[in-house]
């Protein structure tokens, strides 16, 4: 069976808007006497924690509210940014308010720090030990045995233990005879599904989205199999759920809930959802945005997140040397997935196209 997929803020903004408030408080200081140290102090303590991160030795363990040295342990540090430290729970909950703004760009920083990370290719075809496409056409997920392997391997021709060319269609990783009927394909795929098989739960939730190979048209029920793909480790199944929310389908309409489930699947190397946030950066007009979500989705082989940025250079909203790069960054993915055995087998049908 063909498997199918659907296809914040800088430190020196903080520097800023916290030497603002402090050049302010001096004046105060100095009107209205050294009782305000205190107060200086905290926010002095406060900034230079979420400034320091990585080497934060000169803070230490010193509470951000009063300043005094509080505990080595992490139960009073802040739950969001998990990066300021408190004396006890007292001096946390009356220094929340104070935080707050810092603390969310601190977290916003932190999440887009995971975003924008270039994720791990994908893995190897386990035949030609070449890394599979990123273009579904390009691979077959195999019922049979549960392998992925790509489409110049499974169109390839399969040779029994004397060399001799097998006629019967067979799977070129475990040689079982190919399904051919939807009844043998179901049996084969509920085996899998018994065996916590993501991408064969996720292809079960994917006939019920469709209705198709004697499933009832069931959107709910494929939302609840696709929870339970990703939660076994198909990034796919993040996708799927994000378009779930963006269009409605088996939950109401949550535009909110669609680019978080879209973010968690390019986090984890799902070209498509990648793209799609650099369309939503697209659409927001923020052109920065797009452009990293674009890039890094043409380093994994996605030809129209390449067009997206030769669009964008053309109305301005990329350079050329951005342009270049992607240009650079994709012949490098198509050094690393091209084949004489792959392009023979996309020459026979358009249907093994790999990029």
């Amino acid at each position: 069976m063909v498997q199918t997929e659907l296809s914040h803020h800088n430190k020196a903004e903080l520097l800023s808007s916290y030497g603002s408030n402090m050049s302010s408080t001096s004046d105060k200081i100095c009107k209205e006497g050294a009782s305000q140290t205190k107060v200086d102090l905290s926010d002095a303590i406060g900034y230079l924690q979420l400034l320091n991160i990585k080497d934060n030795k000169a803070v230490g363990n010193v509470c951000a509210n009063c300043g005094k040295e509080g505990s080595s342990d992490n139960t009073n540090t802040c739950n969001k940014c998990k990066e300021v430290k408190y004396c006890n729970a007292a001096c946390k909950k009356k220094h929340r308010s104070k935080h707050k703004k810092a603390c969310d760009r601190r977290v916003a920083e932190l999440h887009d720090e995971k975003l924008f990370k270039q994720p791990p290719p994908k893995e190897d075809c386990p035949i030609c030990f070449l890394r599979l496409p990123t273009l579904v056409s390009g691979s077959r997920y195999k019922t049979c045995c549960g392998k992925t392997i790509c489409s110049g391997c499974s169109n390839a021709p399969v040779y029994d233990n004397q060399g001799n060319k097998v006629d019967e269609k067979k799977c070129a990783f475990c040689r079982v005879p190919t399904p051919t009927t939807d009844e043998e394909i179901n049996e084969m795929e509920k085996k899998r599904f018994a065996d916590n098989d993501p991408i064969a739960i996720f292809n079960i939730g994917l006939n019920y989205s469709e209705g198709m190979y004697g499933y009832p048209l069931d959107y709910v029920k494929a939302l609840e199999l696709w929870h339970q793909a990703a939660g076994l480790g198909y990034t796919g199944a993040y996708t799927n759920i994000g378009y779930a929310y963006n269009n409605g389908e088996g939950v109401e309409i949550n535009k909110k809930k669609a680019i978080h489930y879209f973010e968690l699947a390019a986090m984890r190397g799902d070209v498509t959802a990648r793209y799609n946030l650099g369309i939503e950066g697209e659409k927001a007009d923020n052109f920065d945005r797009a452009l990293k979500h674009h890039m890094i989705a043409v380093r994994d082989g996605h030809e129209n997140s390449l067009k997206e940025i030769q669009k964008m250079y053309s109305y301005g909203h990329a350079t050329k040397d951005d342009y270049t790069k992607a240009l650079q960054l994709y012949q490098e993915y198509l050094s690393e997935i091209k084949s004489d055995q792959r392009e023979k087998a996309a020459a026979a049908k358009k249907e093994n196209r790999y990029y």
